[in-house]
């Protein structure tokens, strides 16, 4: 028995402290996931709470079939679906988030990162966007993204590699600076 499945065990039992460790481990990536989802890090972090909060809330109508990281991730997209439903911004480009800043944070390369994955993809289909960003963005496993996407583990693989080839495509286009058909 893995440690995770000790602690839905304990859940299940009542043990308020096993609820605390299995959010203190997932908190940090279902946190970054609502960041992807959310205009603002406010409502990412709304985001998240809110997904806990309804995992814990029903977690008596979770059967455990070792996916929990798949359950975990559909609850947060629903929880940020829900969100943008009730907030309507329009997202940021990289451009206008672009701040000179003289003194930089530890992780501010990483929200570079994220940014420009974000700017990237931003021209793929949406079910390719999602596939992409769980992927490389939450390191999701395809077979952990095809349980949170309810989708075949052949269609997640077949829309990955042609979200891949199509990005390889525009970096490509960008890197020689024309378009090429």
């Amino acid at each position: 028995m893995t440690g995770e499945e000790k602690l839905l065990q304990r859940i299940e039992q009542g043990d308020t402290g096993a609820a605390d460790e299995l959010i203190e481990i997932y908190y940090p990536e279902i946190l970054r996931y609502c960041i992807w989802h959310t205009p603002d890090r406010s409502l990412a972090e709304d985001a998240a709470q809110e997904t806990f909060l309804k995992v814990i809330r029903y977690f008596d109508r979770y059967t455990h079939k070792g996916r929990w990281k798949s359950f975990l991730y559909q609850v947060a997209a629903n929880t940020c679906t829900d969100i943008l439903r009730k907030h309507r911004h329009l997202d940021v480009s990289l451009e206008e988030s672009s701040v000179d800043i003289a003194y930089v944070e530890p992780d501010f390369e990483n929200v570079q990162a994220d940014m420009a994955l974000r700017q990237l993809i931003r021209n793929l289909p949406e079910d390719s966007q999602e596939i992409v960003l769980l992927r490389f963005g939450q390191e999701l496993t395809l077979r952990e993204i095809a349980g949170v996407l309810h989708l075949p583990l052949r269609t997640v693989q077949s829309r990955l590699r042609a979200a891949l080839k199509r990005l390889k495509k525009e970096i490509e286009k960008g890197a020689n600076g024309h378009d090429e058909k």
